[in-house]
């Protein structure tokens, strides 16, 4: 085990199968499995809040304890709040609009400053995120295609209806996305509703990371969490996600 960015026993990521050869091609990996919405929520912040550490981006999978909704940031609770009886609500730390999380696939990637993706305008990195999954979703002989115009739907409901570059099947939205890039990195958290003909999850996590393989050549390296880490994730978790003053703070 080697601690990423030196031996101090502050280090906050823990590194196997390492070195890599470059900053591009040096991607971790992790499967959180299921999770509380707030637990959810506070790992994807802390993975971004010290994302200066990690030096390379990392993709996280994860799944939900219990049926639940996430809504943007910037979306105001009361109106969230009679969308759906799902519960419990999480605020995100990204925008975008309601997320149910009774049957999806989620995931998030986090981008340090110095990768390339965080000089992607929010448009090219919504995109280059969607067009990586249908390149995934092909390999298991899915076919998915982008969005090419905005399709109206229910205001605030991530699912009804359609942005720019989201996935469709079938003229059906499957997967959306939402953003935040801040003065550490790039966070995008995404969200799929799978069909009846995809594979399972476990097959589509190894998709996401052959991907890439193929096409750019990443060396993936799995990433455990420490205890410094934990410690982040759990303060977070109770004071900020899981609270109902950050909760119904709009």
């Amino acid at each position: 085990m080697v601690p990423l960015g030196g031996t101090s026993e502050k280090s906050l990521f823990i590194l196997k199968d390492a070195p890599f050869q470059s900053v591009e091609s040096a991607w971790f990996w992790i499967d959180s499995g299921p999770g509380d919405a707030a637990t959810n929520m506070a790992i994807d912040q802390t993975l971004l809040d010290e994302a200066s550490r990690l030096s390379a981006p990392i993709l996280r999978f994860y799944g939900w304890t219990q049926p639940s909704a996430s809504f943007g940031y910037f979306q105001h609770f009361d109106e969230i709040a009679s969308m759906t009886p799902l519960r419990p609500l999480v605020r995100r730390p990204t925008g975008g609009g309601l997320v149910l999380h009774d049957r999806d696939w989620t995931y998030s990637v986090v981008f340090p400053r110095s990768h390339s993706w965080f000089e992607l305008t929010a448009r090219e990195s919504y995109q280059k995120i969607h067009e990586w999954l249908r390149k995934a979703l092909a390999l298991s002989g899915v076919t998915t295609d982008l969005c090419l115009s905005r399709k109206q739907g229910e205001n605030g409901v991530c699912f009804l209806g359609a942005e720019v570059a989201d996935l469709l099947q079938n003229d059906r939205k499957v997967a959306g996305a939402a953003q935040r890039r801040n003065a550490t990195g790039l966070l995008i958290q995404g969200s799929l509703t799978p069909s009846k003909d995809w594979p399972d999850r476990d097959h589509w996590q190894q998709s996401m990371r052959q991907v890439l393989t193929i096409q750019q050549g990443v060396n993936w390296c799995l990433w455990i969490e420490d205890s410094a880490f934990t410690s982040l994730v759990q303060d977070l978790s109770k004071h900020r996600f899981g609270s109902d003053v950050f909760t119904r703070k709009r």
